[in-house]
């Protein structure tokens, strides 16, 4: 498909006049569709079974008269007052068995048979009212679906149900979870149910298995939701617009059954005082929603302006950002941008989450700007249509390990998995080397080097796998934490890593947790690296060092190793050393698997390569406020403004540019 642009829009929210002219404007800018209806369920059905959908076909002839495509949302995020005042079982209960009245959204329990059989009544209704509208193309299940972990009598049911299913009997589970430890032992599956209270430590096998299970509620919430909407409108297609990681689900079961994987795109640097654990650098977060389905995605909703609601109004996006960043993600594999959104809120909780145009409704500088984004897409969307991403370099990301980590913390000042995994993605970015972020399960044909961080549960399937693809001609790197469990987040009684030790070719005789402080590593070369969170000492068993602890009373212990298998070879990395050390350690590499980029990319450059049978395009994207400029490995011509480019080229600050041959 053509490469576009689009909008968020809620024209509850607005009057009928108002729509005219809005998409009046959209029309002239160049949008091509425009999302709605996500949070408007009392609006579509103000009372019980009373539906009211004549506003909404009014505001879809008003854009689709002007040639926009139209995608709908279920509301599902946003149960209306009646609902919850009639149906209780609605609302979702805390550890503490008192019931989470709303007042935001997202206040429902995924298992609730109350919100599924109102859900399902409205659903069938809307679904069929729409199923066959020319100009409605596609649907969005819920908004930004993340568990809510509830502990109502439905979800104590529902648990307990789930468990019986992966366990054969009770016998077994007390015997997988080791309940025998502090006195609990299960003598009924009465006596089970979701972790109530507020006690820590808990079992650590009980605590991931329970998070396990509210992801899949979640999945449970939209597949029934999928379920009718696959029945009703087989020719429009589903997706869902998923948040940015870390998040609470495992987004691969999430994605199976959609037609493609959409995201919701705040890049991190906007919540520097937020606290929350983003990945270093959008870059991330866009790769490993490519690497969901191993496809291009949409972007649902992308940045449009400073934020607030959630937290104090952050900064305006610089000139250029907005541009900079819409292309950042259609550079790694969105066919879709879509901006949140039109026109900043007047009412509601978010008022200061600012859109293209602000509250006195006279676009400025930020809307000038989406409009020559707007016009550069579509002056190339065509051209681009079709093209992907295709690398020979995959990170393994996993989302057992992200929440296995999380419940016990490894290190001293945080060990945090993303953040680890993202400092090693980071080392690629730097030298503009493509990456694939994808599911730990997945098969590794095509690809040459492969990237493992902390497999702290590990499973015999993907240990031989791994195995496999080092004796093929493969590079693994693993790293420390890497076989210290099973699945069912039990400590293995191997030395580490566990079932992978003998493919490292190393055992860890003892480890150390260091935290934040900070140790030395060597080179070869007698480089010196700082190091912290994590130091295995290591005892080779047929692999070779590379790189030596220069301190404490390990001075001199092998920290870093390689170990020839097979045609191939796997690397284990005992420590989090400094991003120097894995820019060197990545660059040796690359360079002799013929995988290095041609291009010298200056500080916060980003490349990126969409291909199109024999054709590629080249994206570069400066995302600081300075000017970088770029030396040119041959000539190129410049997609955006047909300049010949020899030697070199200059981007401006937050510049950009989409180059061929």
């Amino acid at each position: 498909m053509t490469i576009k642009i689009g909008i968020d829009y809620y024209p509850e929210q607005w009057t009928p006049e108002l729509w005219e002219k809005d998409a009046a404007l959209m029309q002239e800018t160049g949008v091509a569709v425009v999302r709605m209806a996500e949070f408007a369920w009392s609006r579509m059905e103000p009372t019980e079974g009373d539906y009211r959908f004549e506003w909404l076909d009014a505001a879809i002839e008003v854009f689709a008269a002007r040639g926009m495509e139209i995608v709908l949302c279920t509301p599902t995020n946003t149960p209306p007052n009646w609902m919850t005042t009639r149906y209780p079982d609605v609302l979702p209960m805390d550890e503490q068995r008192q019931i989470i009245r709303p007042g935001v959204r997202g206040h429902r329990c995924n298992n609730s048979y109350s919100l599924r059989m109102l859900g399902s009544k409205f659903m069938e209704a809307m679904s069929q009212r729409y199923a066959k509208h020319p100009a409605v193309i596609g649907w969005q299940i819920d908004n930004e679906m993340h568990y809510q972990e509830c502990h109502c009598d439905t979800c104590n049911r529902a648990f307990v149900a789930w468990l019986q299913k992966r366990y054969s009997s009770l016998e077994e589970l007390n015997r997988e979870w080791g309940t025998v430890v502090w006195s609990g032992e299960y003598s009924s599956w009465a006596e089970l149910t979701t972790p109530l209270g507020t006690s820590k430590p808990m079992n650590p096998s009980y605590l991931l298995e329970y998070k396990r299970f509210c992801s899949d509620s979640v999945g449970y919430l939209l597949g029934w939701q999928l379920e009718i909407l696959r029945s009703n409108c087989p020719g429009q297609f589903v997706t869902h617009n998923m948040w940015q990681y870390p998040n609470s689900l495992d987004y691969y079961d999430l994605h199976k059954e959609l037609d493609f994987v959409s995201v919701d795109y705040y890049p991190n640097e906007l919540y520097r005082d937020y606290g929350d654990r983003f990945p270093r650098n959008g870059a991330l977060s866009l790769d490993l929603v490519r690497g969901i389905k191993r496809r291009n995605f949409w972007v649902m909703e992308q940045l449009s302006g400073a934020q607030g609601a959630w937290m104090p109004i952050q900064r305006t996006p610089y000139p250029g950002l907005i541009r900079a960043r819409s292309w950042q993600t259609i550079a790694r594999g969105a066919d879709m941008v879509v901006h949140f959104r039109w026109r900043s809120a007047v009412v509601g909780a978010e008022q200061f989450w600012h859109g293209l145009i602000d509250h006195s409704n006279v676009p400025g500088r930020r809307f000038r700007e989406f409009a020559e984004l707007t016009r550069e897409v579509n002056q190339l969307g065509e051209l681009l249509a079709g093209s992907t991403i295709v690398t020979q370099v995959a990170i393994l990301h996993s989302h057992d390990q992200h929440t296995a980590l999380t419940l016990q913390a490894q290190a001293e000042g945080g060990m945090h998995y993303m953040d680890n995994l993202s400092l090693m993605h980071n080392a690629f970015l730097k030298m503009g080397v493509g990456t694939d972020v994808i599911n730990w399960t997945e098969e590794l044909d095509g690809y040459k080097l492969v990237i493992v961080p902390s497999l702290f549960l590990l499973s015999e399937e993907v240990a031989k796998r791994l195995e496999r693809f080092a004796a093929r001609g493969g590079t693994v790197i693993l790293t420390n934490r890497t076989g210290v469990k099973n699945m069912r987040n039990v400590c293995e009684m191997l030395p580490l890593p566990g079932l992978l030790a003998e493919a490292a070719g190393v055992v860890v005789s003892e480890y150390d947790a260091i935290g934040n402080s900070e140790h030395r590593i060597r080179n070869a070369e007698g480089k010196t690296f700082a190091a912290k969170q994590w130091c295995d000492l290591l005892e080779l068993r047929g692999a070779e060092p590379i790189a030596w602890y220069d301190n404490d009373f390990y001075e001199g212990v092998p920290a870093v190793t390689v170990n020839k298998l097979g045609e191939g070879e796997v690397y284990y990395v005992g420590t989090w050393p400094e991003p120097s050390y894995f820019y060197q350690l990545f660059e040796g590499i690359l360079k002799e698997k013929n995988l290095a980029s041609k291009l010298q990319l200056p500080e916060g450059v980003e490349l990126s390569i969409r291909t199109k049978g024999e054709e590629s395009f080249l994206f570069l994207i400066n995302l600081t406020n300075e000017k970088r400029e770029v030396t040119l490995d041959v000539p190129y011509r410049s997609l955006l403004t047909s300049e010949r480019l020899e030697q070199k080229m200059t981007l401006p600050a937050l510049g950009v540019d989409v180059l061929t041959l």
